[in-house]
Formats: C-alpha cells, structure tokens, sequence
C-alpha cells in the first residue's frame, strides 16, 4: 500500500489485496512521515 504523505490527514476505504473486504484506513502524517496508522476490517 502506498500511502501520500503530502496529505496531513487522511480517510479512507480500501479492499484488502489478499481476500477483497473492504479495510478501513485512517492515517495521520506530519513533515512527510506518518505518525499514526490505523487500518479496521469493515464487517459485511
């Protein structure tokens, strides 16, 4: 996974490459590091 590190805050959903459920993806980025990550299975 590729992540922007230009954008301070981001949200989003993503499939998972492996078995296609959806991910849910909040990543937070300060001077072009990410300084917090999270990624939460979305439950169908």
């Amino acid at each position: 996974m590729l992540v922007d590190t230009s954008q301070e805050r981001q949200e989003y959903i993503e499939d998972c490459e492996v078995c296609c459920n959806p991910i849910s993806l909040n990543i937070e980025c300060e001077n072009g590091s990410i300084i917090s990550f999270s990624a939460l299975n979305i439950e169908q």
